[in-house]
């Protein structure tokens, strides 16, 4: 047991041991907002949050083992012995995955690591596309709102007007596949300044990848146009399933993501996070971008 962690943490260890065969020193990994990941040797044990469905997570788990044959970046839980890949410890979701080297972006990413980022999304894309997963056990957090219905969980940024544009744009696109779900500079691992892995897939479901597409380039970008712009040239130009955005479509879709980190943030704050002056500042300036984005 790592000193300072909460005890079940220990217990994590022991049933890794114990159905995997994972053992040795342990090191806390970065990363991670609701969950915790160690690395023990060749292997990670993951511990999900308390109370998470495990429905869910099988589903997720699902998705990306077959997605791994089409996209060695993917990196997807290991099976157990008896062939779960998801065991239920002390109320948390516990799974064991393969440990992949590499680094999450500390700065902002070069023109090199963007247009690595956007052709890793487009080739992701392509291999989600030629799986055909059953429905998801209950729509994805992301989901909330995007097919036009007022969310309820982010009152101040109640927008009829948007709601409407995401209704008319759903649509217009019916084109769905799944989807990572969760596409961000935490989630994807460098090695050399090349993306080698894509992690955390809890967020996973199946959508319009138009709704990704401008989701990623908004956070590989800094939510800057101009870089956003070259985000989505690349992932066009490495053959994305995604159709090109225009600047409106872009904003619109980028103020439902906006909308969608307001109530993580009030659902954070209702089970207790602390959120400290840099977490505050960053939720009102996400606040005044969704107004600025109207278009």
């Amino acid at each position: 047991m790592i000193i300072g962690e909460e005890p079940f943490v220990a217990a994590a260890f022991g049933v890794a041991a114990e159905l995997w065969g994972v053992t040795g020193p342990a090191e806390r990994l970065s990363g991670g907002e609701e969950s915790a990941a160690y690395r023990l040797g060749d292997h990670v044990v993951r511990i999900g949050p308390a109370g998470q469905d495990p429905v869910e997570a099988r589903w997720c788990h699902a998705l990306v083992l077959p997605a791994v044959r089409l996209l060695p970046e993917a990196v997807a839980p290991l099976p157990c012995a008896a062939g779960a890949t998801l065991v239920q410890v002390e109320g948390r979701p516990v799974s064991v995955w393969p440990y992949v080297a590499g680094a999450r972006l500390d700065d902002e990413p070069s023109a090199a690591e963007l247009a690595g980022a956007a052709g890793l999304l487009a080739r992701l894309h392509r291999a989600l596309a030629a799986l055909r997963p059953p429905p998801r056990p209950r729509p994805a957090f992301q989901e909330t709102g995007l097919y036009g219905e007022p969310p309820a969980d982010a009152p101040e940024l109640a927008d009829p007007e948007l709601d409407r544009w995401l209704a008319a744009f759903h649509a217009a696109h019916p084109g769905r596949h799944a989807l990572h779900g969760d596409y961000h500079t935490g989630n994807v691992l460098f090695r050399d300044g090349v993306p080698v892995a894509v992690l955390d897939w809890d967020e996973a479901f199946t959508g319009a990848p138009e709704v990704e597409l401008a989701a990623a380039a908004a956070e590989w970008g800094d939510y800057e146009f101009g870089p956003a712009r070259e985000f989505m040239a690349a992932y066009h130009e490495a053959g994305g399933t995604a159709g090109r955005l225009d600047d409106e479509t872009l904003a619109q879709l980028v103020r439902h993501k906006i909308r969608r980190e307001c109530a993580y943030f009030h659902k954070a704050a209702g089970r207790g996070d602390a959120h400290d002056e840099d977490a505050l500042a960053y939720h009102h300036s996400r606040l005044a971008l969704f107004h600025d984005l109207r278009p």
